[in-house]
């Protein structure tokens, strides 16, 4: 997931370029609005990161930032195009378009050296999903790990664990909603009201906070 947009280290090295510093700082801005539920804030953000990259002419950058947008919609369970990558596939290296197929779940054996190490974990250890994702310790890499692996249909109760304690420990309301839905859904096919009943009241305590109102997970 990395952008490419790191900060120059002290010493002798050159300034870091405003549009850098700008960047990043956006971006990190808008996957945090997001994920905490607010989309405007978000749109923002993200409108103003994809401005300062875009002073560079470089559609490598541009596509990076948008496939960070994709991958903060997986990670809550917001399977959708991506449809920003798309425009810009062209003109993308292999180790995105790898990417790309990754949040797909259509990553194929070619695309997983090319993949960022920690998801490679993911990606080959499918026999093995609750120690792949344990193996991951950025909180959302953790969580986008955890969204793949559900798309795949390959999500054990322990993904769901790790992933609905992720999301809470860094307070992202909008994936922990997704993955608590996902865990009373199982709870309730399994026929354990009780732990149904007790993943409601710790739904309801997180819509307390005003989160943007979440579709239901993809069963």
């Amino acid at each position: 997931m990395a952008l490419g947009l790191a900060l120059a280290a002290c010493g002798n090295n050159p300034p870091t370029p405003d549009w850098q510093m700008n960047a990043k700082s956006s971006s990190e801005r808008a996957a945090n609005a997001w994920l905490g539920g607010n989309n405007r804030v978000e749109a923002a953000e993200f409108a103003r990161a994809r401005s300062e990259l875009a002073r560079t002419g470089r559609a490598d950058l541009l596509a990076r930032i948008e496939l960070l947008r994709c991958a903060t919609r997986v990670a809550a369970l917001a399977f959708e195009p991506c449809a920003g990558f798309e425009a810009l596939a062209a003109d993308a290296a292999p180790a995105e378009q790898a990417y790309a197929r990754y949040l797909a779940g259509s990553a194929t054996a070619a695309d997983t050296r090319l993949l960022p190490p920690a998801h490679q974990a993911v990606a080959q250890g499918v026999n093995a999903p609750d120690a792949a994702l344990a193996s991951i310790e950025e909180p959302l890499s953790r969580l986008v790990a955890a969204g793949v692996l559900f798309k795949r249909g390959v999500a054990t109760p322990g993904v769901i664990a790790q992933a609905v304690d992720t999301a809470s420990a860094q307070g992202w309301r909008r994936p922990l909603l997704a993955w608590l839905k996902v865990q009373q859904q199982r709870a309730q096919a399994g026929g354990a009201a009780d732990e149904a009943a007790r993943i409601q009241r710790r739904i309801e305590l997180v819509l307390e906070t005003g989160v943007a109102k979440m579709p239901a997970p993809a069963k």
